[in-house]
């Protein structure tokens, strides 16, 4: 494993050496000298997540940039090792082995692991928050679960998907405390910028998202709904009416997993384990490597794979192949680039999130 790591990070120096980690630090040392975080002429590589993350990013601005990248790279190794085994440990009713579970995962997430390494991104963090508020869940703390949705939040707004979910399903305490973590966070930067400076940045990152959404559309590896119907039919207003329309089709999935949670005894995971599958979807600049977050949902579905129906089964080794396995080398130009075009990696991803509507439906029978 520290082999793996090792060469790994050898691939991350000599490709992407780090590219949004050093957008982090950047933002990061800005924050320390209160200069303004957004700005175009950073071109693609501008900051997009809320203020507060660059505030979390201080302490790389620190130390030599070279120590920096090493410091980021252990600290993603540690949350991808805490995302695998938490999903593993948190998973109900557990029926293969925790060490079979392990490789099958690691063999399904590989490429989104590597991208997630060579790049210096943060999924790997939000995901571990995730999966450990499903852990706090599980052991009756609902304020530490409501803590740790708030952190995710602020490492990646898609995760805001998450906080309907928290406040349906956990109640008062852990939405009291999910909304006090979110009140920190977004004040946070009043101390360095004041009341005004902090106004400032929100809306100089809602400008930066909006404004960077277009040119992201159409890049190979993005898997929105927003892409795929630009696709299909081109960009313009109707395929982002139909990408709305899709969302709020695709969200009856987790709806209807939480419909069905009172006739489980852990309905946590799995709920969350649908959420987590569908953010790189819903967003509008939702990258394939960001899949790293459907770990849980993955798990879940190799451990049910041998004791579902066949034709589930067909559907999730489609969905498997579809977001694993599309590699340009594995599968060759051909078939990547009509995959590509066709938005695969969007469509196995629904299959995936249709596998795990079909476990609850069982589990609930």
């Amino acid at each position: 494993m520290v082999l793996a790591a090792a060469i790994v990070y050898g691939v991350a120096r000599s490709r992407r050496d780090f590219v949004d980690f050093e957008v982090f630090r950047t933002a990061g040392v800005r924050a320390l000298a209160a200069e303004p975080l957004y700005r175009a002429e950073d071109a693609h590589y501008q900051f997009k997540y809320w203020p507060a993350f660059a505030f979390a990013a201080i302490p790389f601005g620190f130390v030599h940039p070279e120590a920096g990248k090493v410091m980021w790279y252990a600290l993603s190794v540690a949350f991808i090792a805490v995302l695998v085994r938490q999903s593993i440990r948190a998973l109900p009713d557990r029926r293969a082995t925790a060490r079979a579970l392990t490789w099958w995962t690691l063999l399904l997430t590989g490429k989104f692991i590597v991208i997630e390494l060579v790049n210096g991104q943060t999924n790997a963090m939000l995901g571990a928050l995730a999966v450990l508020a499903v852990v706090a869940i599980q052991a009756g703390r609902p304020v530490s679960a409501g803590v740790l949705v708030a952190a995710a939040v602020f490492i990646k707004p898609y995760a805001l998907l998450l906080l309907p979910w928290l406040v349906v399903t956990q109640g008062v305490r852990a939405s009291a405390s999910a909304a006090a973590g979110l009140a920190v966070g977004l004040l946070l930067p009043v101390v360095q910028y004041g009341w005004q400076g902090n106004l400032d940045l929100l809306a100089g990152w809602y400008h930066t998202v909006v404004s960077t959404t277009s040119e992201n559309l159409l890049v190979t590896e993005n898997i929105s709904f927003m892409t795929m119907w630009a696709k299909w039919i081109g960009a313009g207003s109707a395929s982002s009416w139909l990408a709305l329309l899709t969302s709020a089709v695709a969200l009856i999935g987790p709806a209807a997993i939480w419909w069905m949670r009172r006739r489980v005894r852990e309905p946590a995971y799995l709920e969350v384990s649908a959420l987590l599958l569908l953010m790189p979807l819903l967003s509008p600049q939702g990258w394939d490597y960001v899949l790293l977050l459907a770990t849980p949902a993955i798990v879940c579905l190799v451990d049910r794979f041998g004791a579902s129906p066949p034709g589930w089964r067909v559907r999730a080794a489609i969905g498997f192949f579809l977001t694993s396995f599309m590699i340009f080398d594995l599968v060759g130009r051909t078939l990547y680039f009509a995959l590509a075009a066709a938005s695969g990696v969007t469509i196995g991803a629904l299959m995936l999130l249709v596998c795990l509507v079909g476990l609850r439906r069982r589990a609930a029978a």
